[in-house]
């Protein structure tokens, strides 16, 4: 063996083959790490079909099926996206959802964790402003954080809108009802088609150079969502992001919402309202001084009233009837008080009860007496399975015996004699196998199945056939 080895390392091989490595996962480790694989591999996918086994949860968060005829896949739409449904999910809808997929390692189970949910057939633009409103909201350009106040008393308001429309008509109209001091820059633009993102960007980024503003308003009329595409688009969206002056968008009707609005500094319902917004304080200086005037005026009144009062309440049938009142009230506080004692004392004794119940069955399962008579039933079972095994095994031990008594038997001697066979033994006891080894008159000793003989040899004969024999 040694030489064998020798030779084989002076060779350059060995016959111990490379043991091979293994790695052994922890089930938590092992799930981890496919969620990480499948997530970085189904980041952002989109997924069609039947809505399942709705379950809304208390949380917020809901919980479906995504089924179609071959498979189906569970769903998570988690509160944060769920509040921004436009419709109310149910089962049996046919869905389009965007989101990625992922899974839950408690139950091990791949799920879509979704972002938008929309039903099918939505037009294009729906889609559209929806996917931009999602990409744009997720790097922070509708936190209200970065938004910033309007200035209260601005010296000039830049515009950009169509100077043929009904709008600049009406928002110089109000401004200069509101506050006659304040002045309006037009920057004429587009405000539908394929151009209106262009010029109405160029109008934002004019403003900026020029600091001839203290505010820029975005103002169009009403329109179908084809015509308001314009203020949908992300480019303007960032252009109004990037706009160091405030911007105030005022795109459509109050029931009308576009991209430029959750963007913007701030959003006024109609283009008149933003005139009005942007006058507020202008305007609220006189309103606020005829307001303090009439809270005065209320105020005034109203102390005099309390004073007639105390005057009317200060006669002794009024302080009786108080002091009564009072009693009444503090007493009805006490019966109250009571009714709540009773209702907590007997709550609480019928916890003590069941308590006590629970530790009655706990202190009777734990009980020495039943303890001791499962363990005496269980001790007579075990003795009597004992006894039972030492009479099987008694039994196989007696059958045993005889086999042993009838091969001893067999093999035995004594066995022999039985048979017609008998041993001689001369005088000092030791057995005869040749008759030559006799002398006359020898005494012997001749043992049989059933005793013994003694005998005198009288003569002795050579021949080794046995007497009667032919």
């Amino acid at each position: 063996m040694d030489a064998a080895t020798n030779q084989s390392s002076q060779l350059g091989f060995s016959f111990e083959a490379a043991k091979p490595q293994r790695r052994i996962w922890r089930v938590g480790e092992l799930a981890a790490e496919l969620r990480a694989q499948v997530e970085r591999a189904f980041s952002d996918l989109w997924v069609e079909g039947e809505i399942c086994d709705l379950r809304p949860a208390a949380s917020g968060h809901v919980y479906f099926t995504l089924k179609d005829e071959s498979a189906q896949l569970s769903v998570v739409l988690f509160r944060s996206q769920a509040r921004l449904l436009r419709f109310k999910p149910e089962d049996g809808l046919h869905v389009l959802l965007r989101g990625r997929l992922s899974i839950y390692e408690q139950r091990g189970q791949v799920q879509i964790v979704a972002e938008h949910v929309e039903p099918v057939g939505a037009g294009s633009l729906q889609l559209a402003f929806e996917q931009v409103k999602r990409q744009l909201q997720r790097e922070g350009l509708f936190d209200r954080e970065r938004k910033r106040s309007l200035p209260s008393f601005p010296r000039c308001v830049g515009i950009v809108t169509s100077p043929s429309g009904a709008v600049i008509r009406d928002f110089i109209h109000i401004v200069h009802r509101r506050h006659n001091a304040l002045h309006v820059l037009l920057y004429p633009a587009l405000v539908q088609g394929e151009a209106a993102v262009a010029e109405v960007e160029a109008g934002i980024a004019w403003f900026n150079r020029t600091r001839a503003v203290d505010v820029i308003v975005l103002a169009r009329g009403g329109g179908s969502l084809e015509d308001l595409a314009p203020f949908n688009s992300e480019f303007l969206a960032r252009a109004i992001a990037r706009s160091e002056i405030p911007v105030v968008s005022a795109i459509g009707h109050e029931t009308d919402f576009t991209i430029a609005d959750f963007v913007a500094d701030l959003r006024a319902p109609t283009p008149s309202a933003a005139a009005e917004l942007i006058t507020a304080a202008q305007h609220k200086v006189e309103e606020r001084l005829e307001e303090l005037t009439q809270r005065l005026v209320r105020a005034t009144r109203y102390a005099l009233m309390q004073a007639r009062e105390r005057f009317s309440r200060l006669s002794s049938d009024g302080a009786f009837a108080r002091m009564r009142d009072s009693l009444n009230r503090r007493q009805q506080r006490v019966d109250e008080l009571a009714f709540r004692m009773e209702s907590a004392w007997g709550r609480q004794c019928s916890a003590m009860t069941q308590r006590l119940q629970q530790l009655t069955v706990a202190v009777l399962r734990h009980d020495v007496a039943n303890r001791l008579a499962l363990t005496r039933e269980r001790l007579d079972s075990l003795t009597t399975r004992l006894e039972r095994a030492q009479r099987g095994y008694l039994v196989l031990l007696h059958f045993r015996l005889e086999g042993c008594e009838k091969r001893i038997n067999s093999l035995s001697p004594l066995g022999i004699l039985s048979r017609g066979y008998a041993l001689v033994y001369d005088e000092s006891g030791l057995l005869i196998k040749d008759a030559s080894a006799v002398q006359p008159k020898q005494k012997l000793l001749t043992r049989v199945a059933k005793g013994s003989l003694e005998s005198i040899v009288s003569g002795i004969t050579t021949d080794q056939k046995p007497p009667g024999t032919l």
